[in-house]
């Protein structure tokens, strides 16, 4: 079977776009058609300032809710990054086979490496070495499939670059993983600013859904989204990007298109109505499943225990073949 690696990082609250972008995929489509791995990737939460206990929290919460969210310890691997001590051994070896050049040109690190010095500041190191970690994450499973959202395909694309380097210099050891993008959705925007995507670690808290945000507050959210000039409901990514989010979403949650539900309404407050509810149905199970496992902690941590040593074996014989093949002396 063809494997598949993701994992969400527990740095906010998973968020509708976390949802409908990946979460979602995962236990329609991953889990029953792949050998797959769905790991809360706790390690990169410490490049920023953070809270210790807040970070375990959150840890705790991103497990359960994609569990909730009907990830099945049958079907695919659950597990939390830290505790398979794989991930850290393998990311060494690759930021010996990876460049200073490289790191420097990831987006995400140009982006947050420049507002921190504006601010006088200066970012962890970990920041601009957290894409090896993550090629680590993934080349340590033989992954050959990474669900991811646009923002993350050049992360992919590096850590596709590190396992032909690697092959290359010392000989084949790396399965060269592809990325995999879903159609409608993959990209939910904040309903504040539809320019930007709804990120769970942004702090414009009236613009993000959360997983667990309550019925009424999930309208209110909804209802208050920015739309556009001009009254006429169009799909138009470009010059609506506002309606088109809400569209997206409604789509999403109903299985339509957004273009053919733009000819049903005649006023964003229709539009706004419907989404609203549909989300909230939407989100209704997910919920009450979470509700359930917060009841039994116990049955969480034997499917994050399960899930390391699951992993474990899995990944040690790739780090253990990685660290002959650069030429370390076996243990």
């Amino acid at each position: 079977m063809t494997r598949v690696f993701s994992g969400v990082k527990p740095t906010g609250h998973l968020t509708l776009g976390n949802y409908l972008g990946a979460i979602r995929r995962w236990v329609d489509v991953d889990q029953r058609q792949s050998d797959a791995l769905f790991c809360v990737v706790d390690l990169h939460a410490l490049t920023v300032d953070h809270d210790p206990a807040r970070v375990r929290r959150l840890s705790r919460q991103a497990a359960t809710l994609l569990l909730a969210a009907g990830l099945d310890p049958e079907l695919c691997t659950v597990f939390v990054q830290s505790h398979v001590d794989e991930h850290a051994r393998l990311s060494y070896v690759m930021e010996c086979v990876a460049t200073d050049g490289e790191m420097r040109r990831m987006v995400q690190y140009k982006e947050k490496a420049a507002r921190e010095r504006e601010r006088g500041g200066s970012v962890r190191l970990s920041l601009l070495t957290y894409p090896v970690l993550m090629a680590a994450d993934i080349l340590a499973y033989g992954t050959d499939e990474v669900p991811v959202g646009d923002d993350q395909t050049q992360h992919v694309e590096l850590t596709r670059d590190l396992a032909v380097r690697f092959n290359q210099r010392y000989g084949h050891t790396f399965v060269v993983p592809r990325a995999t993008r879903p159609g409608v959705a993959a990209r939910v925007m904040n309903l504040q600013e539809p320019a930007s995507k709804m990120g769970k670690s942004d702090d414009s808290g009236p613009g993000i859904v959360y997983l667990l945000d309550e019925p009424d507050v999930v309208r209110k959210k909804v209802m208050r989204a920015v739309t556009d000039s001009g009254a006429e409901v169009v799909y138009d990514r470009e010059a609506r990007p506002g309606v088109a989010n809400l569209l997206e979403i409604l789509a999403a949650c109903g299985g339509g298109n957004p273009e053919d539900l733009s000819g049903v309404y005649e006023s964003y407050g229709t539009l706004k109505k419907d989404t609203a509810e549909a989300v909230v149905e939407l989100l209704r199970p997910v919920q009450e499943r979470h509700k359930e496992l917060c009841a039994d902690p116990a049955y969480v941590e034997g499917v994050l225990r399960n899930g390391a040593e699951k992993a474990r074996e899995m990944a040690k014989p790739m780090v253990d073949s990685a660290y002959r093949a650069i030429g370390l002396l076996p243990a």
